[in-house]
């Protein structure tokens, strides 16, 4: 059984924590975005609510970062977590495209 449990802690770590970066870098990124460019496709209201919705996620990763490196990576996070992140990505990726074209 430890083989089992060391053999899962291994995988959320060479899985878990560098999708949890890469998330925190395109979060990074948008928020730049959002915060220094007025992006005229957008309702100021629309930029607004997406940089908070980003703000808020960057909020929700930190914390389950924290709460992997404080387990020792015991601990994985659930698909109902991952995939609004993965929508809100996948929106600000969108925004992103289109503002430079």
């Amino acid at each position: 059984m430890g083989n089992s449990n060391s053999a899962n802690t291994e995988f959320l770590k060479t899985v878990l924590e560098p999708l949890l970066d890469e998330f925190q870098y395109w979060f990074d990124c948008s928020c730049q975005m959002l915060e220094n460019e007025k992006i005229d496709f957008m309702s100021d209201y629309a930029q607004y609510n997406l940089l908070h919705r980003i703000k808020q996620a960057q909020e929700e990763l930190s914390a389950a970062k924290s709460l992997l490196r404080a387990t020792d990576g015991k601990v994985g996070i659930g698909m109902a977590v991952l995939m609004p992140w993965h929508q809100l990505i996948n929106e600000c990726w969108n925004v992103g495209m289109r503002f430079r074209r």
